[in-house]
């Protein structure tokens, strides 16, 4: 968000605050969530997709729902007013098209209004069709999900899509570009509705309307940052009395300026000297390139805990209480310490879908496999899938294996450090001193592995990395 959607955003969470009556302040909640997708999304070079990928959001969430609400209990009352209002924001963003208005709602603009009504229809019946279908699955949404995440993701595949949208628009193709597509907030909302499938499986998803599953996917202050928060929790929190007002107004402005703070005075200064792309092959000297990485391990942390603080701040408003995302990670005396004050609320979906799960197949496994090697297949997959996640590129997936490797070592030192150390640290100056070691060690480590992070090179990123110890 930039600074004015955000201070717009957060007086709109302000106002919706003041409103007492619960089901009233969801559907406002709705309404100004399905806006904030189209007013957010990056303005596009392929003609209305910043307009299309916003729609795609909807009716991949709609459908979502559809495939975990069991058949008699999807409330079509209740979601029809849902979908009324959806559509009716759908056709005023459409409508501002005719009135020269539509870039200070929307970055892109909206194609004809004949094609968006056209296309609603079309999708409303299919939604209806789809509801009816027995024996929908699950697993076909979230590969569904998984398949469009890869496509988006890889440079290479994005590259392809926008050469054939063009084609399709009448565009120039010589113009096409990997960085065409980006689709607002699809990681978050993907993991949200993987989520709510998963659970629906295993019986422990709430069941909801379709208002409430659409505002826990699509809420509009974590559509560009997080955190992913649980269903449960935020239905709980949603749907509940807004009492103590004044307290949570204090408590949302005070989060709301520290993260503005963070965001927009200490990240955007450490971005002058942070190591990038562009000035990583112009450092020449050793100390000077371990400044540009600090600057970029500390600039990295203001900017997304920054956003995180805003978002929460802007829950608080209007008495809805987001999970935290980041508990001072710089300062924890090791790596897995880290992690769990690190992104929290991603780390925890990756531990509960995909290291738990894991780690059980590997141990259940009729021929028994060494503990150490099943430690070092689940951390290493499990950190590599969190790399990729950022982008399926060779850069990302070292920077996975890096923590994956250190998590590793990490576990197997405890084992084997843990009782000497305690035997050793017998006063308040040895624990003080070791925790201390501890925490250089593990930054320094999380410093050098943010090389791989921002240098989308694996050749320069060497080059960088062998610059800091001075054998370049």
């Amino acid at each position: 968000m930039s600074l004015v959607s955000i201070f717009i955003f957060c007086g709109i969470s302000f106002l919706i605050g003041l409103i007492r009556e619960t089901n009233l302040r969801k559907y406002i909640i709705l309404a100004i969530s399905v806006f904030a997708l189209f007013a957010l999304q990056p303005n596009l070079p392929v003609r209305y997709l910043g307009f299309w990928l916003p729609i795609g959001t909807l009716i991949i969430t709609i459908l979502g729902w559809v495939s975990t609400c069991p058949k008699d209990k999807h409330r079509w009352g209740e979601s029809w007013t849902a979908a009324i209002i959806i559509i009716g924001v759908i056709l005023l963003i459409g409508i501002s098209r005719y009135f020269g208005v539509f870039t200070a709602i929307t970055p892109s603009l909206p194609p004809k209004m004949s094609q968006i009504i056209i296309f609603l229809l079309m999708a409303l019946l299919g939604v209806v069709i789809f509801a009816k279908i027995p024996g929908r699955t699950s697993y076909f949404w979230m590969t569904f999900l998984v398949i469009i995440f890869i496509l988006i993701k890889t440079p290479f595949l994005n590259y392809l899509i926008s050469v054939n949208l063009r084609i399709i628009n009448n565009q120039s193709t010589e113009l096409a570009s990997s960085f065409d597509i980006r689709w607002l907030g699809f990681s978050y909302i993907a993991f949200r509705i993987i989520h709510s499938l998963r659970d629906s499986q295993t019986g422990k998803l709430p069941v909801v309307g379709l208002a409430d599953y659409i505002n826990y996917v699509v809420f509009f202050p974590t559509l560009s940052a997080g955190p992913i928060d649980r269903m449960e929790n935020f239905i709980k929190n949603m749907n509940s009395p807004l009492t103590d007002r004044w307290e949570k107004v204090g408590e949302g402005s005070r989060r709301t300026i520290i993260g503005l703070f963070k965001k927009f005075i200490i990240a955007d200064s450490l971005s002058l000297i942070a190591l990038t792309n562009i000035n990583a092959l112009q450092i020449h000297s050793t100390g000077w390139m371990w400044v540009s990485l600090y600057a970029y391990a500390l600039q990295i942390y203001f900017d997304f805990s920054g956003y995180t603080d805003i978002a929460i701040g802007m829950g608080r408003f209007m008495g809805i209480q987001l999970p935290e995302n980041f508990s001072l990670p710089y300062l924890r005396p090791n790596l897995t310490q880290f992690w769990n004050n690190w992104h929290m609320s991603l780390t925890q979906w990756f531990r509960a879908y995909v290291f738990n799960p894991l780690t059980r197949q590997l141990r259940s496994s009729k021929r028994k496999l060494p503990i150490p090697f099943v430690i070092l297949v689940t951390q290493l997959s499990t950190m590599a899938l969190i790399g990729l996640w950022h982008g399926i590129t060779i850069n990302f997936l070292l920077w996975g294996a890096w923590h994956g490797l250190g998590l590793f070592v990490h576990n197997r030192w405890s084992n084997f450090a843990n009782i000497r150390i305690q035997d050793w640290a017998t006063s308040k100056i040895r624990k003080k001193l070791i925790n201390a070691t501890g925490m250089i060690v593990t930054f320094n480590f999380v410093a050098v592995g943010w090389v791989f992070f921002v240098i989308s090179s694996p050749v320069i990123s060497w080059q960088v990395i062998r610059k800091l110890f001075g054998v370049a």
